[in-house]
């Protein structure tokens, strides 16, 4: 395995790194189109949305990471990340673009704002106990999941870690949580 790259523009990159280094795998801050070479993985982390969008232009790395998802790499889409890795986003930007690579609507912030950030415990499919401890900041919720991706776990009823193919994608930030249960699980794609 070559290594993972996880897009470094903004957000919660750093904990990702980290959290892939203590599994003893080599993971590389992606901010320029030649950071990308050799990617075997990629996780597009938590932040801001919008400005991810817009950074992901002016750095170069749209088409870029876009043919790197179509040709099927695996992907990890934590919170902005899902929402930038969705098909559709309701309460999102006109001048907002994402990826489309999982078949699941989503609504920015659909948590309600900071202040109503919360973190609760989790049942994983396939996961074994103990139940994986979550962290919602300012949260996308999955309002519709399509045929082609798999709950693996909801929070109220609403679908949180959702897997279509080699990516997976989560409402929260499993970064935050320091248990490594779902980056071993997103490696294992790898």
């Amino acid at each position: 395995m070559g290594h993972v790259g996880v897009l470094a523009l903004q957000g919660a990159f750093a904990a990702h790194v980290r959290a892939f280094a203590e599994l003893g795998v080599r993971a590389v801050e992606v901010r320029t189109p030649v950071d990308l070479v050799g990617v075997d993985a990629l996780v597009l982390p938590g932040g801001e949305s919008t400005t991810m969008s817009k950074l992901l232009d002016s750095s170069g790395l749209r088409a870029p990471v876009g043919e790197l998802l179509d040709a099927g790499v695996p992907a990890f889409g934590t919170c902005a990340g899902m929402i930038m890795l969705a098909a559709n986003v309701t309460d999102g930007r006109p001048d907002q673009l994402g990826f489309g690579t999982v078949d699941i609507t989503v609504r920015r912030n659909g948590y309600g704002r900071q202040v109503d950030s919360f973190e609760t415990d989790l049942a994983v499919t396939g996961m074994p106990d103990p139940p994986f401890h979550a962290v919602f900041i300012r949260a996308p919720l999955v309002t519709a999941v399509g045929p082609a991706a798999t709950v693996l776990a909801c929070h109220d009823g609403a679908p949180v870690l959702v897997r279509q193919g080699r990516t997976l994608v989560a409402s929260f930030h499993p970064e935050l949580s320091h248990d490594p249960r779902l980056h071993e699980r997103f490696l294992q794609e790898v």
